[in-house]
């Protein structure tokens, strides 16, 4: 995960995001449906964040990714944990609103009962866990497994109807926002670091602010 490496799909990346991308479909669908706070529901986070993270560096080669920023190359770092406050700052706000809609409500309340149900601090890390897996599945091996013309708009795609394996359509909405900034970020850079950072920052946020508009 050096240097950049190109994007040109392969036959290899396809076969692998097919393949880690049925049984994380199956794994998100069982996650969601267990008993929030229970041992079923830790194991089956764990393990779809191992799906995806196993998927994506089974894909082949990837890259950490650089930005030019007063014509030198660096990390992504700063400007990518911005991005990811900055989209949760969007959906606080959303949220406000969302929270006057009954069955829009009952939608998010239904995913905020993970959080307060279960032991905070594990949650938490699986909560990272899974941000991190799922950049190095879906920006790291689905994007680039792609023909190239359509890299950003089918990975977000593809990344939204995994996501309604959940049942959560709230969820796939997100998944939406969240993942036309993250792949931007995946092609502007050519790396998964920023999408990681950005995708982690935004989680945190939003596991902090949620519980506290939704109470």
């Amino acid at each position: 995960m050096g240097e950049p490496v190109t994007d040109e799909p392969t036959v290899r990346r396809r076969v692998v995001v097919v393949a880690f991308g049925v049984i994380g479909v199956a794994g998100l669908a069982w996650g969601l449906r267990t008993e929030p706070g229970s041992a079923e529901f830790y194991a089956s986070t764990l393990a779809l964040a191992l799906v995806w993270l196993i998927g994506g560096l089974l894909s082949g080669p990837m890259s950490l990714g650089w930005e030019i920023r007063d014509g030198t190359r660096r990390r992504p770092v700063v400007s990518a944990i911005v991005a990811g406050a900055a989209l949760a700052a969007v959906f606080v706000a959303g949220a406000l609103v969302v929270k006057h809609i009954p069955a829009l409500d009952d939608r998010v309340e239904g995913v905020l009962d993970y959080a307060r149900d279960g032991a905070w601090a594990i949650v938490l890390l699986l909560t990272i866990a899974n941000g991190i897996a799922e950049e190095v599945f879906f920006r790291g091996a689905v994007q680039p497994a792609l023909p190239v013309r359509i890299q950003l708009p089918g990975s977000v795609l593809i990344y939204a109807v995994m996501t309604l394996a959940t049942g959560n359509v709230m969820l796939a909405f997100a998944a939406v926002l969240l993942g036309v900034l993250v792949g931007i970020q995946r092609r502007s850079t050519c790396g998964v670091l920023a999408p990681i950072l950005t995708h982690v920052t935004w989680s945190l946020l939003m596991f902090v602010a949620l519980p506290l508009v939704f109470r």
